[in-house]
């Protein structure tokens, strides 16, 4: 989603980050944001630290993927 991009550029280099932290940065909802970082962990895009923190391990991320029409 648009606001999962925006979690991920507001992490690209920032090292471990609050939960808090990157839901003052993108001007969310901690909860709202939180659900997002669950999801993209979940996705492995993102990890979690022992500390409670999140870490996006890259600076850059490079998407390629394709859509088809549903049958």
């Amino acid at each position: 989603t648009p606001k999962r991009w925006e979690v991920l550029r507001t992490l690209a280099g920032a090292g471990e980050l609050a939960i808090r932290e990157v839901a003052r940065r993108v001007g969310r909802d901690v909860k709202a944001v939180h659900n997002d970082l669950t999801a993209l962990a979940a996705a492995g895009i993102i990890e979690r630290t022992e500390g409670g923190h999140v870490h996006f391990p890259y600076d850059t991320i490079h998407v390629d993927y394709m859509l088809t029409a549903a049958a």
